[in-house]
């Protein structure tokens, strides 16, 4: 009895969900995956057979996408029943819409095609799985999708095209991501060349994580692994798939730290140390070890939370350059956000604008890059408001140095008038005690009578003279260092002839400046000359 109620269930559940679509009415771009039945295996072990041997219960969805995450340790059995109803035969096409799956493989009756990531033949043109759907008049047939994904997320959306929707739906697609990337290509280079001549390492941080975004957006999109990729290759890059994700964030973290001047907040900067340096060391331990592959994004995550809350920060700290962040991490949430809810079901932008997320990554590249050039422009507009300041520093120093100088020039001045007025003050002063002394010489020789002590007499007073008279020049004239020869010696013939009555002509042909300590020196010597030359 309790076999006939398996077997009715069964049965009932078999007509519930088998209801075949009709080729005939539906559009020529039709979302397939809300009319199939679904059955997760987790042994990973049923065959097409198995499946086929209608005691495996399959359930209804009505869902146009099925996300299953990080999912090895299962496989997805996709059913649906196609029809067609007319007198022509129908030819479609169904498109597996993820290129991260690893395994997909269509059962077409007898027919077995197998795509996806580790799948993709020399002969495939587009980036997503397809397979050829062919229905004779009045046929119908049962098809079976089996999807796995070992290593990269499984999302499963199956579209039935027209051939010739498809083909222009794809060269327009595949033409947008051109643009993309080369887009994305422009900005790397644009900002390589600024370092280059900047030196600015914010810049080459920048470059990094723009091909970390391309790297990983042309694995995403399937550009890479259709045009660029071998096997081997692709085999790589998922053993290093971990890395690849992690790397644009990463880069990312390197840009903000340097671009927003987290070193000099000290807390700040040092846990963001901490999760630099953390991040790689688990990245080691995730590609050396599958157990863990399934935590490969906690600290990245984390990470992307944390710059999200420096950036924040920084506004809240009216840094300028943390605006510009800002507003490029608010268009990848929109995307991102955007993406989420098109994949629940609530909203389906894609249905709008497929490129969201390719226009938001350019818009953040534009968006990065101007916040880049505001930051020299910041930069020249500081060394200016600077050299501006050193340049009124330098002018009010001069004045300052000015009017020091000036004040030293008065007290120099002042020195050196007062020097001046006691030099010659004292010249005055010697030359007074000198004539004192020849006056004094001169009336003791009054009261001699011998003409031997007066001649002598004589000499001493001409000698005390030809010194008095140099210190008589120096009182008289502005210049202290040197004495004019030709005045100085006709002064001392003059005298010397007042003291003689020969009528003796002294002829004088000299123009030189004797220095002051030499004129005494030569004065005595011409004087003993001249005076010689009399007697």
């Amino acid at each position: 009895m309790k076999n006939i109620q398996i077997i009715i269930l069964f049965l009932f559940t078999t007509i519930l969900y088998a209801n075949p679509l009709d080729l005939n009415t539906i559009s020529s771009k039709y979302d397939l995956l809300a009319d199939t039945t679904v059955y997760i295996d987790n042994t990973k072990k049923l065959t097409v057979e198995e499946i086929q041997n209608n005691t495996i219960v399959f359930e209804k969805n009505d869902k146009k996408l099925l996300g299953y995450g990080y999912s090895p340790d299962f496989n997805v059995w996709i059913k649906f029943t196609l029809q067609n109803r007319s007198n022509q035969p129908i030819d479609k096409i169904l498109e597996f819409d993820s290129t991260l799956t690893t395994d997909i493989v269509f059962y077409d009756e007898n027919k077995v095609q197998k795509e996806g990531l580790l799948n993709i033949n020399n002969s495939r043109q587009f980036l997503t799985p397809t397979f050829n759907i062919s229905l004779a008049p009045h046929e119908t047939k049962v098809y079976y999708i089996k999807s796995s994904s070992h290593i990269a997320t499984l999302i499963i959306k199956l579209t039935l095209w027209d051939k010739d929707k498809f083909y222009t739906e794809e060269i327009h697609h595949q033409f947008i991501l051109a643009l993309f990337f080369g887009a994305m290509f422009i900005l790397a280079i644009y900002n390589l060349f600024v370092y280059f001549f900047t030196k600015d390492i914010s810049y080459m941080y920048y470059v990094l994580y723009i091909l970390g975004v391309s790297v990983h957006h042309s694995l995403y999109t399937g550009v890479s692994t259709l045009y660029v990729l071998d096997k081997t290759s692709i085999l790589f890059f998922l053993e290093i798939a971990p890395l690849v994700i992690t790397f644009p964030i990463y880069a990312l973290a390197l840009f903000t730290k340097s671009f927003l001047s987290i070193e000099n907040q000290p807390i700040h900067n040092r846990l963001l140390s901490i999760l630099l340096i953390l991040i790689p060391l688990s990245l080691v331990v995730i590609l050396s070890n599958d157990t863990f592959l399934k935590y490969r994004n906690i600290l990245p995550l984390l990470l992307t939370v944390y710059l999200i809350y420096l950036t924040i920060y920084n506004v809240i700290k009216r840094n300028r350059q943390a605006y510009f962040i800002l507003f490029g991490w608010m268009i990848i949430f929109i995307a991102i956000i955007a993406m989420n809810l098109s994949s629940s079901g609530i909203f389906d932008l894609y249905k709008y604008f497929n490129y969201i997320i390719e226009l938001a990554f350019i818009l953040e590249g534009v968006v990065f890059s101007i916040a880049l050039s505001d930051k020299i422009n910041n930069l020249q507009a500081e060394k200016n408001r600077a050299q501006s300041k050193l340049f009124e520093q330098q002018k009010n120093e001069k004045k300052r140095l000015e009017i020091k100088v000036d004040e030293k020039t008065n007290d120099l001045k002042i020195a050196l008038d007062e020097k001046a007025l006691l030099l010659k003050e004292l010249n005055h002063r010697v030359k007074n005690n000198m004539q004192t002394i020849v006056s004094l010489i001169r009336l003791q020789s009054d009261e001699i009578e011998d003409e031997k002590y007066i001649d002598i007499l004589r000499t001493i007073q001409n000698r005390i003279n030809a010194m008095s008279h140099v210190h008589e020049m120096l009182y008289q004239s502005e210049c202290k260092s040197h004495i004019n020869t030709n005045e100085y010696f006709s002064l001392l013939i003059e005298e010397l002839e007042d003291s003689f009555d020969n009528e003796i002509e002294v002829i004088l042909d000299i123009s030189f400046d004797l220095k002051t300590e030499e004129a005494i020196y030569c004065g005595i010597i011409f004087n003993d000359l001249i005076t010689n030359s009399f007697k």
